[in-house]
């Protein structure tokens, strides 16, 4: 593998999977629209998570034992602006501004991510992302961090995955909010572009050095010849909705095309100006990938498609396929489609895809061989896009520490540091030193 000098090495963690809900206002119980989701399914929220937010230095210091050079982690809405708007509060903005000097302290560069799922509940009842209101929310809320973190932080991400948002909170139901909306779930992905482009523009006069978004992508692979159109539709959905608006200042035709005979009153979301707000110019593209849409025609289902897993292939404890040409694919098919427009891209190896359910053994080692192949393959397929053109330019690999997984709660373990659910003991696995030998191997 070669990737050149300035390359981003790191990993990265999402505040209401690992945070908790502590006494300085945490993401997990403190008014996180996850927080009513679980609770509604009977299941633990992020009340615990990993206790981050008490044992944060502790996590600092594995960081600069693991050698990367930036930790991706994302500020909680709920907890800097509790009620989703307003003033700051005092103890939650500050628990930032000192993590952000700590990983200096050590070394590391801070990537601050604004939205990583937890929208502030308050705001839910508003009409979350279905309001546009939420997008001027979004903008005064990153004003405030901006304002704080901007003289240090190295790189903002706005959003992460509004792909997930839409398509899992909003249309099947899967993740919070838990609704299922079918079309009608299209002013949710707007209002989070809008909130996007709002949101860049309030980070540059704070003085951000670079801010960039992040979303879900994969290729859509067709199960058969007679499949290539629901192929081509979910591509569509998962990628050029989210980026087209960045990129190229509108939607695509095909997606534009479906509204219009389906569900035009959705369209209504979309005002004039909107598309100059979006396409606010990025520093760089997040890529978060796990693996290829393996997509099937049918009648019986939402937009007429059906989405499964690669079938013969190895699977993880999650149930994804490992498939790691689908990541090369995903790089230079962005800068296929972008060409020059294409801004430098970032890629997040997701942590679902490389999910174990290990557990220390008798001698307290952690061993997760499958997670090491899983990134090697991995890095290698981000290396061979590289060399076929795409602007790669750095690797976060997620997560850090095992915490609360979303709808799967806290039955899979992803982190590169195994954590005790009853001690909150940290034990680095087997990953987390094959990738600190392998970043000193890379110097």
């Amino acid at each position: 593998m070669t990737f050149p000098a300035g390359f981003v090495w790191g990993v990265s963690t999402a505040a209401y999977q690992i945070e908790g809900g502590g006494e300085a206002g945490g993401g997990g119980g403190r008014g996180s629209v996850w927080d009513l989701f679980s609770w509604a399914r009977g299941v633990p929220g992020g009340e615990a998570a990993s206790g981050h937010e008490g044992l944060w230095p502790r996590d600092l210091d594995l960081l600069r034992d693991l050698g990367v050079g930036a930790y991706r982690f994302s500020v909680a809405w709920s907890r800097v602006q509790p009620g989703g708007r307003g003033r700051a509060s005092v103890p939650g903005l500050a628990f930032y501004d000192r993590l952000t000097d700590e990983l200096l302290g050590r070394g590391v560069q801070p990537w601050a991510a604004l939205h990583h799922w937890d929208l502030p509940q308050a705001l839910q009842d508003a009409g979350g992302w279905l309001a546009r209101d939420t997008a001027y929310r979004f903008e005064e809320y990153a004003s405030l961090v901006g304002e704080r973190l901007a003289d240090r932080a190295a790189a903002f991400v706005t959003l992460t995955d509004p792909f997930t948002v839409t398509a899992q909170g909003h249309v099947l139901g899967t993740h919070a909010p838990g609704l299922r909306l079918g079309l009608d779930a299209f002013p949710a992905a707007h209002h989070q572009l809008l909130a996007h482009g709002l949101a860049v523009r309030a980070l540059r006069e704070a003085g951000a050095r670079q801010v960039g978004l992040a979303n879900g992508y994969a290729p859509a692979w067709p199960a058969t010849d007679r499949d290539e159109r629901a192929a081509t539709l979910m591509s569509t959905l998962r990628g050029d909705l989210f980026t087209d608006p960045l990129l190229r200042g509108e939607y695509p035709a095909t997606l534009l095309n479906l509204l219009s005979e389906r569900a035009p009153q959705v369209l209504e979301a979309v005002q004039a100006g909107d598309h100059a707000v979006m396409a606010a110019p990025l520093d760089f593209l997040g890529v978060h990938y796990t693996q290829p849409d393996w997509v099937r025609a049918s009648s019986g289902t939402l937009l007429g498609l059906e989405v499964g897993h690669v079938p013969d292939r190895e699977r993880t404890a999650s149930g994804a396929a490992v498939v790691p040409e689908g990541l090369t694919q995903t790089l230079t098919g962005l800068k296929a489609r972008y060409g020059d427009t294409c801004p430098p891209l970032i890629v997040t190896v997701g942590s679902a895809g490389a999910a174990d359910t290990d557990i220390p053994d008798d001698g307290g080692r952690v061993r997760d061989d499958a997670r090491i192949r899983y990134l090697d393959r991995h890095l290698e397929a981000a290396s061979d896009a590289l060399t076929q053109g795409a602007p790669v330019r750095g690797v976060f690999v997620h997560s850090l520490l095992d915490g609360f997984e979303w709808n799967a709660g806290y039955s899979l373990r992803t982190g590169l540091v195994h954590v005790d659910s009853g001690t909150l003991e940290r034990t680095p696995r087997s990953s987390f030193r094959w990738l600190r030998d392998r970043l000193r191997t890379q110097g």
